[in-house]
């Protein structure tokens, strides 16, 4: 990592820390580490306002230099600041969101004489904005994750489940230089490389904090897939996670195995959107899709039998209610404005009318 990119991003975190009258950061976690000193050491990275950063460093035990202090515990950091002159901050900085309670404890126990305050807002706020380099990252990673999917379609063979054809994308991307780790805040997050999901596994619901399921292999690890064989006419949803050069990235793409059956496309749109969108919309989207009519038809027909007739007149009043709209305060132009938005959503005029409670809203208004 180039010292001038790493002096930058400390000094972000200083600007917010003056702000604040904190003196010092002792940064600890692997991330923060990675982001101030440009590599993850078992060690600790002292960051004082007004001079040089301090690396104290348990392992590896090979590094040198003018700033690195070797130890063998944290206890011993305060005593090295003193034997060389640094003075101990008065307001100092710990990873409170981050750190283990009990890391957390000790670490404070280093300054009884000062204030300790838990800095993760700041480095988080001074991390949330990318620097170009970090930015070149991004896009270098993307790209390489863009390879590694473009060829999927190459790996797969009839016959396959969905764990084999897991094994062939995560190959995929380590061969185009993925390092194999990924990192993830949270206590209910747990994740490997990602999921492959297909057939009625895809609809599994999740104990994590994200949007994917899957039933798993195993229920220690209870997300994705779970030996489902790939069947001509599947959806297969592929959602590999990606770290080239020490930052997460994520895409997700589809393929289908042959031709997708019309019949369970158009019911499975008309389910997951039913809510959200108007009937004529839906059926506009699905005949752009190339969808027959009477699958359409059955599809709505399937719905409406499990879950009862869809309400736009309560679709269009939420609508309404998002874009903050009052029929009593609007004037006749953003009434108009509001009617032709909603009319592109595909609610018919009559309803619109209905539920925005316009008297002067005419038929014959202009929906453009």
């Amino acid at each position: 990592m180039l010292q001038p990119e790493l002096k930058f991003r400390r000094d972000k975190i200083r600007y917010l820390m003056a702000q604040q009258g904190i003196d010092a950061a002792l940064i600890a976690c692997n991330v923060n580490l990675l982001y101030t000193y440009g590599e993850i050491v078992n060690g600790y990275l002292y960051l004082p306002l007004h001079s040089p950063a301090l690396l104290f460093v348990k392992r590896p035990n090979n590094i040198v230099g003018e700033f690195v202090f070797p130890i063998r515990k944290p206890e011993q950091i305060v005593d090295l600041l003193k034997e060389n002159g640094i003075p101990v901050a008065s307001k100092i900085m710990l990873e409170g969101g981050e750190l283990p309670y009990a890391d957390y404890m000790r670490l404070a126990s280093l300054f009884p004489e000062s204030e300790v305050v838990d800095g993760t807002a700041i480095i988080r706020e001074a991390r949330s904005v990318k620097t170009p380099l970090e930015i070149e990252l991004f896009r270098r990673s993307a790209a390489l994750h863009a390879r590694a999917y473009s060829k999927i379609p190459d790996v797969y063979h009839p016959g396959m489940t969905d764990r084999e054809l897991s094994v062939e994308v995560e190959r995929l991307m380590r061969l185009e230089g993925c390092l194999g780790i990924f990192r993830v805040f949270g206590q209910s997050m747990e994740i490997f490389m990602g999921s492959v999901l297909a057939g009625d596994n895809a609809a599994t619901p999740s104990p994590y904090d994200f949007a994917l399921g899957g039933k798993g292999l195993d229920p220690s690890l209870p997300g994705g897939m779970n030996g489902t064989l790939l069947k001509e006419g599947y959806s297969v949803m592929v959602d590999i996670g990606g770290n080239f050069y020490g930052y997460m990235c994520d895409m997700s793409r589809v393929f289908s195995i042959g031709k997708l059956n019309d019949e369970a496309y158009a019911g499975r749109y008309v389910e997951t959107y039913m809510e959200t969108k108007s009937r004529r919309r839906m059926e506009d989207d699905l005949r752009r899709k190339g969808v027959d009519r009477s699958c359409i038809e059955e599809a709505f027909c399937t719905v409406q039998e499990a879950d009862g007739l869809q309400n736009e007149e309560a679709m269009i009043k939420e609508l309404l209610r998002k874009k903050h709209f009052d029929a009593k305060q609007a004037d006749l132009k953003e009434k108009r404005r509001i009617q032709a938005f909603l009319y592109r959503k595909g609610f018919s005029p009559d309803k619109i009318r209905k539920a925005m409670n316009c008297d002067d809203l005419e038929e014959g208004d202009s929906w453009e």
